[in-house]
Formats: structure tokens, C-alpha cells, sequence
């Protein structure tokens, strides 16, 4: 493998399987030095096996050391990203990946339910972003990463979301909300640490995945997607998370970028597509709904789910 990451450190969240365990691996394989995050929860988040980031680390070799404690809280986070700069000597890549799933359908809704999904897929990306966010600032100043061709300083920001959070999905409504509140996140880091060379981007994955495994079809075109489309392996997810924590990908940042195999596609972003002013008078329901007949029925966005969407080869 290339060297492109070599004298990175990167803090990998989620890291014990799945498209977080072949993430990790891959940026080893390019150099990196990583803190793998998982506490080793079942996919709905409950109980916790510290054995399995343990196992994770032990595997990788000495570049690799294991947090096991649960990143969902500020002082957990700064704790991983105090544990790269002590073992590491400093941290580079940041890679939020930790995710858990409570489905239900929004008149089903439990609230402890929907918050455990949005501490987790959400909160925890924010807290070790936050956490680790001073440190590639200061970076600029210091010029770590120079030497690598990227500036007078260097940083990533990895954050998996999901297309659930923009096509949404049947019972899916605290995934989705965490997952689309989670590439607002991305948009808003990116904005943020511009100034600091520092890139955020957001990554779309289609693998096989625990999560992938715990969908329950709503019909049979969603069982043929699922028996279809979601066996990719995980390892093509983790090539494009590398070339974005790579200096190739200095001039990327604020994206969203899906994987499916071997296929690679940026997502649009929500824009204005279609508008109507009323330059006399104000709205009024009547006057409104003709002008929206006329000018936005053409844009109107088909109510599908993701696997719809993406039922195809």
C-alpha cells in the first residue's frame, strides 16, 4: 500500500467492526497511527464488551490502541483525543462512524428511544469533533502537516452519515433525523475550520453492515435491495474514507460522497430549485397554491426511501 498517511494519527470511532473496523485497517495500511473507539454495544446500543475493540487493536499491531469507554459525552471524547496525544504525540484524522439503531415507526416514537439514537449517532460526532477540533487548529500554527505538501497546516474530519437521512425510510425517523443532523454538522465543521486547512466531508456508505443487517424490508421491492444491493464489502467505503484523509483530497471539503462498490458519486445539496414572489400583495393560501402549482409541481421531490432509490445494479 501507498504511504499517504504516513505520520497521521486518525481516532476512528465505531471501530471495532463493520465499516469502522475496514476503515481503520485501511489507514494503517497508509501509514496511520489510530485510536479505535467502540465500547462493544449491540446495534441497538445496549450492554458493552470492551473485548472486541481490545481484540480490534491486538490485531492491527502496535499502531493501533483501543478506547473502549462510550464516546457519547463531552468528557469521554476529550478523553480519546487525550489518549491519541499521549500514546501518538498528536492527532490528525478524526473519523465519526459510531452509529446505533432504534426503529419505530413517528407514532410508535419512544422518546429514551430516540435519544439514545441521536446521543449516539450525533452528539458523540459533535463532542469528539469539539474535542479534537483545537488541536488541528493549532496545528496550522504549528505546522504539522506542511511537509506533506497540504499548507502550513492539516486536519480531517470523516463523518458517515447515511441516505436514510435524506430520503428517509420506513420507522427510521431517529436514524434519519441523527444521521441528516449529522452532515449539518459536517457542512458547519467545514465552514468553521476553513481558515485552518482543515477539510470536513461527509461519506454515504452502502456495505453490508450490522445496520444494513437490521433493516426489516417494508415490502418486496425493499427485500430485493437488501438482498441485493447491501452485501457490498465494506473495504471500498474504507479506499474513499482514505483518499479524503489523504493530502490529494486538501481541496475537498464540505461534501457529500456516497460509496456503492465501486461506484463513487457526489450528492447534491439542498438549493433553491424553484421560486415565486408576489410582487403586489401578500400570499394568501389561494393565490399561493396556483403559484406553487405552476412553478414548483415540476420539482416536487417523489416520496420514495433510500432502498427505492438505490434498487439498482
Amino acid at each position: 500500500m501507498s504511504r499517504l498517511l504516513e505520520g497521521r494519527v486518525a481516532l476512528v470511532t465505531g471501530a471495532a467492526q463493520g465499516i469502522g473496523r475496514a476503515i481503520a485497517e485501511s489507514l494503517v495500511s497508509h501509514g496511520a497511527k489510530l485510536v479505535l473507539a467502540d465500547p462493544g454495544t449491540g446495534i441497538d446500543g445496549s450492554g458493552a464488551d470492551p473485548t472486541l475493540v481490545q481484540a480490534a487493536a491486538a490485531a492491527i499491531g502496535p499502531s493501533a490502541v483501543a478506547f473502549a469507554d462510550s464516546i457519547a459525552a463531552p468528557s469521554a471524547a476529550g478523553a480519546a483525543v487525550a489518549l491519541a496525544l499521549a500514546r501518538f504525540g498528536g492527532l490528525d484524522i478524526v473519523v465519526n462512524n459510531a452509529a446505533i439503531l432504534r426503529d419505530a415507526f413517528i407514532f410508535k416514537l419512544d422518546p429514551f428511544d430516540f435519544e439514545a439514537v441521536i446521543r449516539t449517532n450525533l452528539m458523540a460526532a459533535a463532542y469528539v469533533s469539539a474535542a479534537a477540533a483545537p488541536i488541528l487548529r493549532d496545528q496550522t500554527k504549528a505546522g504539522r502537516g506542511a511537509g506533506a505538501g497540504a499548507g502550513s497546516g492539516w486536519g480531517r474530519i470523516v463523518n458517515l452519515v447515511s441516505s436514510a437521512g435524506f430520503y428517509g425510510n420506513y420507522g427510521q425517523a431517529a436514524y434519519a433525523a441523527s444521521k441528516a443532523g449529522l452532515f449539518g454538522l459536517t457542512r458547519a465543521s467545514a465552514l468553521d475550520l476553513a481558515r485552518s486547512n482543515v477539510t470536513a466531508n461527509a461519506v454515504v456508505p452502502f456495505a453490508a453492515t450490522r445496520v444494513t443487517a437490521a433493516i426489516k424490508p417494508a415490502n418486496e421491492g425493499q427485500a430485493l435491495y437488501k438482498e441485493r444491493a447491501l452485501k457490498v464489502s465494506t473495504t471500498h467505503v474504507a479506499n474513499v474514507v482514505a483518499w479524503l484523509c489523504s493530502s490529494l483530497a486538501q481541496h475537498v471539503s464540505g461534501q457529500l460522497i456516497g460509496v456503492r462498490g465501486r461506484e463513487v458519486f457526489l450528492f447534491s445539496q439542498p438549493r433553491p430549485v424553484a421560486r415565486v414572489v408576489s410582487e403586489r400583495a401578500d400570499w394568501t393560501p389561494e393565490t399561493l397554491a396556483a403559484a406553487a402549482d405552476r412553478e414548483f409541481a415540476p420539482h416536487w421531490i417523489k416520496l420514495e426511501t433510500d432502498l427505492e432509490a438505490f434498487n439498482t445494479e
